[in-house]
């Protein structure tokens, strides 16, 4: 793998509250990484900075592909469609996945339709294609807003509590897809989420945030850590762990 970005020393500040200090990381290229911490610390804004949409008060982000800032898929928690007689198509909902690059549905070029196809196979959606929005399931509709931030083919996706709304059943099949689109595509995902039991099941690496980065790395490394046993406690970092120790990693 290969070094992809590179966080040093970021902070953020609203006003004089600090929401992030000093917090350094790299990101290799076909990591998976689940971001996680308790509420206000500070992954939000973590990503909201990733994505350019706020600026550090000190540090930088360096992304060591110059198009890799450019190069970035976002999936927000789940934005309920319920009304049926919202007009746009999954074909349409995908295609606006291209806007970012001055383009329009009826503009789209024969090699940028081939991509929104090639994404809707990928994702189970071709069947779908002239479906309205808001006729489909929560699961389905999470699916189409994974196409729209994948059509593109970023090499980061960032997803944030994606399956949040959705059923048991449901949130299973789309980690496993996700899972698919890094071990196949070596898409580069950054998960954020407070369930730490259950991105543990997917996710190779993990960032820990509370304001500052308290770990990053491995969850192997992190089951293994005297430091991270002091931080959390014997107990916790053991209901933390419970991924390595039913798949007997840690004896």
């Amino acid at each position: 793998m290969s070094k992809l970005l590179e966080v040093t020393n970021l902070s953020v500040k609203y006003g004089k509250f600090e929401a992030l200090s000093k917090v350094s990381f790299e990101i290799q290229r076909g990591d998976y990484v689940g971001i996680v911490g308790p509420n206000g610390s500070g992954k939000t804004t973590l990503m909201k900075t990733l994505l350019g949409l706020v600026s550090p008060s000190e540090g930088h982000i360096q992304y060591l592909n110059s198009e890799a800032n450019q190069s970035m898929g976002y999936l927000p928690q789940r934005l309920s469609i319920n009304d049926r007689l919202f007009p746009a198509t999954v074909y349409e909902i995908i295609s606006l996945g291209l806007v970012k690059r001055g383009l329009s549905l009826p503009f789209i070029s024969r090699e940028e339709r081939l991509k929104i196809d090639a994404i809707m196979e990928k994702l189970n959606l071709r069947a779908l294609r002239h479906k309205k929005i808001g006729d489909l399931s929560g699961g389905q509709q999470q699916r189409v807003l994974l196409a729209r931030a994948m059509v593109n083919q970023p090499e980061i996706l960032i997803l944030d509590e994606p399956t949040s709304a959705l059923d048991p059943k449901i949130r299973g099949d789309f980690y496993d897809l996700i899972g698919r689109l890094n071990r196949e595509d070596n898409t580069t995902i950054l998960l954020v989420s407070h369930d730490i039991a259950s991105i543990g099941k997917y996710s190779a690496k993990m960032l820990y945030l509370d304001g500052r980065l308290v770990f990053y790395g491995t969850y192997d490394a992190f089951c293994r850590s005297n430091d991270m046993e002091q931080y959390f406690g014997n107990f916790t970092q053991h209901q933390m762990c419970w991924r390595q120790s039913s798949d007997g990693i840690n004896s």
